[in-house]
């Protein structure tokens, strides 16, 4: 059963604040990766493109874990392990597009590669950690 987010954890994600993301490699050794997160009701969501390392894990293992701190205050702090419950490709363009709008104050991702396939990851939250 997955965990919900306080109103003070979705505050926190709700901010341009850059979270950590945790996979798994193929050996089990952890992956961190540093990314943009937004909320889709009790869901956490980001982007990334096909192809990528973490795409790559997640494909394979679709566990992860997600911290985010508060760039004013370090002992805000909202940590959560969770499963990805959806990937796809539907609307993934749209969903970098309103994440550098939060992340950069532009309308357009500027950092979009020729080629690209971007995909849209939700994560259900199974365990919850706030601190502060």
């Amino acid at each position: 059963m997955a965990d919900v987010l306080s109103e003070k954890a979705r505050a926190l994600i709700s901010r341009p604040v850059l979270a950590s993301l945790a996979t798994l490699n193929p050996d089990g050794s952890p992956q961190i990766t540093p990314l943009w997160v937004d909320l889709d009701g009790d869901d956490v969501v980001f982007n990334t493109a096909q192809g990528r390392k973490k795409a790559r894990n997640l494909e394979r293992d679709a566990r992860v874990a997600v911290t985010v701190i508060d760039p004013d205050d370090a002992y805000n702090v909202v940590a959560f392990q969770g499963t990805v419950a959806d990937v796809t490709t539907d609307g993934a363009d749209a969903h970098i597009d309103a994440l550098a709008k939060k992340y950069l104050g532009v309308d357009s991702y500027p950092m979009r590669r020729e080629g690209e396939v971007r995909i849209r990851v939700t994560v259900r939250t199974d365990h919850i950690a706030m601190q502060g």
